[in-house]
């Protein structure tokens, strides 16, 4: 199905001009692959090793190109009973979500492909329920049945951690909390189905399984990667040896709020000084960036509003206005050389009766990012689609071209893949559908 919200690649509003020499205009053709509830999250990686990326989402991927082909790579024992009309029951696959009336939790919150132990075939990382365990399925190259499971990890706190290269060495590391401290879990890569190491580099700060907010980046500029927090950053030392506790720079990106989701580094403006892009509260309203601002030396940030950060429906200039954002990822959506957010509404983080403005629909957005004059950005949103919304994870990346990401959801409503397609417009048909300011 052709979603029939149009999407464009550059904009014109004001001082934020766009000189753009194609103009194209961009739509998503969405597939449900799933309407069962298995996870939170679910990525894109090649597992058969035919070059085409494949799809991972719960206990199941998806053979890409098509992502017709489903195979179980660890058991699918999951299902609730459903009482019908007639007074009986009915069994479903799955966790408890969209297809039920409780509020119910998948043990299956991030997804990532990575080939552990060197054999040329990518295996899958599982984050499972906060506050339990992490575990690695290997590949049995082309083998088919169940994929032999290694839990390296049994207590991943946090509600957004992640999986990337923390210390430079070019390897990834889990990066979480656990046991009320911040740090991360590397393999041993002699032996990766060993259980992780965790080394701690903060304090306790009794973080708890629960705790929101998190993400990695190069928040100082000295070239080292930074753990950044909802009440700060902690600066990387220049040298990892001795276990030393990392350099705490307090700030409160959320305040007021249990905090968002991932957190991320990146020049926002173009003043070669990395900013702060996050949502202000996982299970509220809010869409923030945080302008690095230097004073004699001193790394402090100043709060711009994408939306709102009251916790009641406030529509921003565009009219876009959707709560529990659990999930963003940033990415050059439109190939213009910078990056954009892709988020959406968790559908039901806390079922029915959780989360404020919970029964409304399940967006999906893109915001573009604009650079102005003297230093000036702003995000356009865009919308992908109204009916599926994110986890507690979204994924893009190039699948179907090159050119532009396609993206990839897992959530209590299913199992969605988002085919990013773009199409070469004259000026004025671009401009029809452009996104309008409705406030000034």
């Amino acid at each position: 199905m052709k979603i029939p919200v149009l999407l464009a690649a550059a904009l014109c509003v004001g001082a934020f001009a766009a000189n753009a020499k194609d103009y194209l205009i961009h739509t998503f053709q969405k597939t449900q692959l799933s309407d069962k509830f298995w996870c939170e999250g679910a990525t894109f990686g090649d597992l058969n090793r035919d070059g085409k990326p494949d799809i991972i989402s719960g206990p199941f991927w998806y053979e890409g190109p098509d992502f017709k082909k489903r195979h179980e790579f660890y058991p699918a024992t999951a299902t609730f009973k459903l009482k019908q009309a007639d007074g009986s029951e009915q069994a479903i696959e799955g966790f408890e979500g969209a297809l039920g009336v409780e509020n119910k939790y998948s043990d299956n919150f991030f997804a990532f492909v990575y080939d552990f132990n060197k054999d040329k075939w990518n295996d899958i990382l599982i984050i499972g329920f906060p506050g339990q365990w992490t575990a690695w399925f290997e590949n049995p190259k082309g083998k088919g049945g169940h994929w032999k499971k290694h839990v390296v990890f049994d207590a991943t706190d946090n509600e957004s951690p992640t999986f990337t290269d923390i210390t430079g060495d070019g390897k990834p590391e889990l990066v979480c909390g656990t046991k009320g401290q911040y740090g991360f879990a590397e393999p041993d890569w002699s032996d990766p189905s060993k259980p992780w190491k965790f080394r701690a580099i903060t304090p306790n700060k009794k973080v708890q399984r629960f705790t929101h907010g998190l993400g990695v980046g190069d928040v100082n500029g000295d070239g080292r990667m930074d753990l950044i927090e909802k009440d700060g950053w902690w600066e990387q030392p220049a040298s990892l040896a001795g276990d030393l506790m990392w350099t705490f720079h307090e700030f409160a990106f959320n305040p007021n709020s249990h905090g968002g989701a991932q957190m991320y580094a990146y020049d926002v403006n173009g003043d070669k000084l990395n900013d702060i892009i996050t949502s202000f509260a996982a299970h509220g309203f809010g869409l923030v960036w945080y302008e690095q601002v230097r004073n004699a030396g001193r790394i402090s940030f100043k709060q711009h509003v994408i939306m709102s950060t009251e916790q009641k429906r406030v529509p921003n200039e565009y009219g876009v206005c959707f709560c529990e954002l659990h999930a963003l990822d940033l990415v050059d959506m439109d190939n213009d050389g910078l990056l954009d957010i892709v988020t959406g509404k968790r559908f039901w983080s806390h079922g029915r009766m959780g989360d404020p403005d919970r029964d409304s629909p399940a967006v999906l957005y893109w915001f573009k990012l604009v650079r102005g004059p003297d230093f000036t950005a702003k995000f356009v949103p865009y919308q992908i689609d109204d009916d599926s919304g994110v986890g507690t994870q979204i994924v893009a990346l190039p699948v179907s071209n090159k050119r532009f990401p396609d993206l990839v959801v897992g959530n209590k409503k299913g199992t969605y893949y988002f085919r990013h397609e773009a199409k070469k417009v004259k000026k004025g048909d671009w401009e029809k559908v452009q996104p309008q300011l409705v406030s000034q």
